[in-house]
């Protein structure tokens, strides 16, 4: 059976107001989504979109939006918070191998930022599957793996 963040108990969980940073940077995805669910795009199919999120211990991947369904991998295993678009702050331990599903139904998403609270480096690994209940959100060119010469 596959697992999803549902099925996934949070650290700590707290609806405090956020810092006026981290909510004007939330206004700004809500009028210009981010499709880049990864710091690296490293293969891109007409089925799937492979990703990579490398956080060094402090560092923060912004804001982004999920609207295909999904599945992340843990690499190395580390501590995360993240502000999700229901206002809420988490914070979660990931294992290493920890592996999670995620689904979204026509016009359903998911908004987060990831930070790594850690003291080690933090990877993941993201699979999107392109033929999902949405249509995928254009990519920026930039983002596209250069081909081989």
């Amino acid at each position: 059976m596959a697992l999803t963040m549902l099925d996934k108990q949070a650290e700590s969980a707290d609806r405090s107001a956020w810092p006026a940073e981290i909510a004007a940077e939330f206004e700004r995805e809500k009028q210009n989504p981010n499709p880049c669910v990864g710091n690296a795009l490293v293969s891109e199919t007409d089925k799937v979109r492979v990703w990579t999120i490398r956080l060094k211990p402090g560092e923060r991947f912004g804001f982004h939006r999920h609207v295909l369904d999904y599945f992340w991998t843990s690499v190395t295993g580390g501590h995360g918070r993240q502000h999700v678009h229901d206002g809420t702050t988490v914070e979660y331990t990931y294992a290493p191998g920890e592996t999670r599903h995620e689904t979204y139904g026509p016009g359903e998403c998911k908004i987060h930022d990831l930070q790594n609270i850690g003291d080690k480096d933090m990877v993941f690994m993201t699979i999107e599957f392109v033929q999902s209940a949405n249509k995928p959100l254009p990519l920026p060119e930039s983002v596209r793996p250069q081909a081989a010469a």
